[in-house]
């Protein structure tokens, strides 16, 4: 394995860096945003100024006009653009609309990547994706599917309800996961502004960096057109695996550039802190627990790299996405929760970044499989001696 970056890649992250600190960053305390992320007019603001830059959806190919970046590129680009909650916004890479992105380039037909996905990648739209439901229906089984589709003529019938559905609130479009009379799943498109589909309201959660928030969706006899089923029919959970083994894996790209940013935070504030006669980074406690970050973040950048290295190389990575998905949630996590140990009263306000950062990266343990199913998933293919 060859981590060396070329020449381009490392100008691109210089260029990702810059565009962040300089054009980004500056906007993370605009009041418009709250609980439920960033408001439509600062996400048109922050995309406006990524197009500026030559750095709008670039993980999108060079078919659609974006950069087309390997997942190894991505990793670079990535961590840099996470460094700020609102980098991933700016840039159009942020969750969900990046795995809708990848999943719409890898099933769509033409006509449907012209109607739904080439606005999406020009900045234009947001996407949901419509999976999760409230018990009893599924959540890290999916097998609980409760969503029902019901072919009527030439069309479907779509009736369910959908809870944890990021960006609802405001999306263009969404990507719905439904049980056919068979039992197998199916992905339909559809235009959120269609009878039958009906924001019930927006989830008060612990995040607050995703547009749109984490809403209930209810679907009453939406009505689909068979023209708008995304890729084939009884497909659907293949086809979830397609968007959701890379997805795993920006999650914790990005997360990464925010880890980095609550060290960078922390660590500068031990250098200059003074207590019990020195700076705290002197006190044997303290530096142990700087070292211990260094660590986790080197720790999860490799699990990113060495996954990515694999996805590029064409391999399917699902136990490596698991593995990948557990140890830098749980490293990236231990990061920022230092960082605010070390800074105490800073840490804890919102004097600092790091109090946000703290609060919007304490669900990626939960999102995109919790890491206990991760965990209880990999034991059972090493079990099986194999990590397909």
């Amino acid at each position: 394995m060859d981590f060396s970056l070329s020449p381009e890649i490392e100008a691109l992250r210089e260029r990702v860096k810059q565009f962040i600190h300089e054009q980004v960053i500056p906007f993370e305390n605009d009041p418009r945003q709250d609980s439920h992320g960033p408001h439509r007019e600062l996400r048109d603001e922050l995309i406006a100024k990524a197009r500026s830059a030559g750095l709008l959806t670039p993980h999108a190919s060079k078919a659609l006009g974006a950069m087309g970046l390997s997942h190894i590129e991505k990793a670079v680009v990535f961590e840099e653009a996470g460094y700020s909650w609102l980098g991933p916004t700016a840039m159009n890479i942020h969750a969900p609309d990046e795995g809708n992105i990848h999943l719409m380039e890898e099933v769509a037909t033409e006509a449907q990547k012209e109607r739904w996905l080439r606005p999406q990648v020009e900045g234009k739209t947001r996407s949901c994706f419509c999976m999760t439901e409230p018990a009893p229906g599924a959540g890290a089984d999916p097998s609980l599917l409760n969503t029902t589709a019901v072919r009527d003529g030439d069309d479907y019938l779509i009736n369910g309800l959908k809870w944890l559905i990021t960006g609802a609130d405001g999306a263009d479009y969404a990507i719905i996961m439904a049980r056919m009379e068979d039992g197998s799943a199916t992905m339909f498109l559809s235009d959120m502004n269609r009878e039958g589909i009906r924001l019930v309201r927006n989830l008060d959660a612990m995040d607050s960096c995703f547009s749109g928030g984490h809403g209930v969706v209810e679907f009453k006899n939406l009505r689909i057109p068979a023209t708008d089923v995304l890729g084939e029919i009884g497909k659907g959970f293949r086809y979830a695996q397609i968007r959701l083994a890379p997805a795993r894996l920006t999650h914790c790209m990005r997360w990464l550039g925010q880890a980095r940013r609550a060290h960078d935070l922390a660590l500068e504030y031990v250098s200059k802190r003074v207590a019990f006669g020195k700076p705290l980074v002197e006190h044997e406690g303290v530096g142990f627990m700087i070292a211990d970050n260094d660590m986790d973040l080197m720790t999860a950048r490799l699990h990113i790299w060495h996954t990515a290295w694999l996805l590029d190389k064409g391999e399917k990575c699902n136990f490596e996405s698991s593995r990948s998905k557990v140890v830098c949630s749980e490293a990236e996590w231990r990061v920022v929760d230092r960082a605010v140990q070390i800074m105490g009263g800073m840490g804890v306000t919102n004097e600092s970044a790091v109090m946000r950062i703290f609060t919007d990266m304490r669900a990626f343990r939960i999102y995109d499989g919790p890491s206990e199913v991760h965990r209880w998933s990999m034991a059972r293919k090493l079990a099986a001696g194999t990590k397909a």
